[in-house]
């Protein structure tokens, strides 16, 4: 039952926790992945959809950088949409968070 719990906090925070990674700065796929998989143990085939979504929402934009050792590197970085994104999904959160830790402060 807990694993179960987790993988549905998982794949509702995910969105917030890829526009938190990208609002600390410009970053590749790559990177996000591996940034999202060591945090919060996200998986890495989830996150490449979610940053195609992303950016068909307008949330993110993308410019490909030639690498001297290996292939082209997509950069991701937010808009001012997905700014705006991440503060209501950061509301969202802190309310609901919120309201978790106060429905659990006075368990034994």
């Amino acid at each position: 039952m807990a694993e179960s719990i987790q993988v549905q906090l998982r794949k509702g925070t995910l969105e917030l926790c890829a526009l938190a990674v990208l609002a600390r700065g410009e970053n590749y796929g790559y990177e996000i992945a591996n940034i999202l998989i060591n945090t919060v143990s996200m998986g890495e085939g989830t996150i490449y959809p979610l940053m195609r979504r992303m950016q068909n929402d307008g949330h993110v934009a993308t410019r490909i950088v030639e690498s001297s050792s290996g292939p082209p590197r997509k950069y991701y970085s937010l808009t001012m949409q997905g700014r705006n994104a991440l503060e209501a999904h950061l509301r969202d959160w802190r309310a609901f968070a919120g309201s978790v830790d106060k429905l659990l402060e006075d368990l034994p």
